[in-house]
């Protein structure tokens, strides 16, 4: 279940709220013993996340939903946590949950001792999963507030991602976005497509700057072209996630300026980047963004374009 982007807070008793977490949704699926992790494109990424298989002891069988997080001085870093995506080895995810461990903010419960709960009101899953008291080394279940818009200044002054608020009757509707829950955030980060990338300047086989859209009416619409935070090792792991996506064709459905077009080589849009932004300029570009890190939790489908700012 996904929220929606929202301008203002909702106020009144139908609604709670919660601090938006700027990490990796994560579905923890514990039965017989074991846990699985699962993004939202249902990739299983149990192996690159050895400190949460401690869940499987709390309960014999359960469903939780949540969002994966690295912190750094009280806040989440997004950063950090991008080193955990593409680990497929267990010893390396071993070094780097010793280095960075994740904590799972849990925030819904979906199944408990084999009985579906997504049909009952979010009050009624949030009291059981709240039953649960589930606080162990790498998870915790975060405090809900009746009051969002003080919760949303404190995330405002505490430097947190912002805020989402869940109508107390709504279902978990698996996959869907839905106004019953509602994210205000306060950062201008983006999820944006890769239709392409161009190399360093003189350095024409590194990777110097990619090409980026959101979805829109008949495909791509092409939001401008990002270099900054693109240099080094995350230039070169980025080089590699995009070779084999090579086509002749350009992506975007709206016309790419010449100079940003000029020596690109275009790419079958597949991939997500998360980017930050100080808006959109007049032409509904990108205004000087810089470059975060790959989703691989995320699909192009999953982007909402009713998310960007105004210009």
């Amino acid at each position: 279940m996904l929220a929606s982007p929202a301008r203002r807070v909702p106020t009144g008793a139908d609604w709670a709220h919660e601090v938006k977490w700027d990490g990796m949704r994560l579905l923890a699926d514990v039965h017989d013993g074991r846990v699985r992790l699962t993004t939202r494109t249902e990739r299983d990424v149990t192996v690159a996340f050895p400190e949460l298989s401690g869940l499987a002891g709390e309960f014999a069988d359960m469903l939780l939903d949540g969002e994966a997080v690295v912190m750094r001085d009280g806040i989440p870093s997004f950063a950090a946590l991008a080193e955990r995506f593409h680990v497929t080895s267990a010893a390396k995810a071993a070094t780097l949950a010793a280095r960075a461990p994740v904590t799972f903010m849990v925030f819904d419960l979906l199944r408990l001792y084999g009985v579906d709960l997504t049909a009952r009101s979010w009050t009624d899953r949030r009291a059981t999963l709240e039953r649960l008291e589930l606080t162990g080394p790498h998870w915790q279940v975060p405090p809900t507030f009746t009051d969002g818009d003080a919760l949303w200044q404190a995330t405002r002054e505490r430097g947190l991602e912002g805020t989402v608020s869940k109508r107390r009757t709504s279902r978990y509707a698996a996959g869907a976005r839905t106004e019953d829950w509602l994210k205000v955030p306060h950062r201008t980060s983006q999820s944006v497509v890769i239709g392409g990338w161009r190399p360093e300047t003189d350095q024409v086989d590194r990777l110097g700057a990619v090409l980026v859209g959101v979805p829109g009416v008949g495909g791509l619409r092409y939001l401008g072209r990002v270099g900054s935070g693109i240099a080094g090792k995350t230039a070169r792991a980025l080089a590699a996630d995009l070779a084999p996506l090579t086509t002749a064709d350009c992506p975007f459905t709206d016309a790419v300026p010449a100079d940003d077009a000029l020596g690109t080589t275009w790419v079958h849009p597949v991939l997500v980047c998360d980017v930050h932004a100080l808006g959109l300029t007049n032409s509904r570009r990108l205004r000087q963004p810089a470059y975060r890190g790959l989703r691989p939790d995320l699909t192009p489908g999953d982007i909402d374009p009713g998310e960007l700012p105004d210009a």
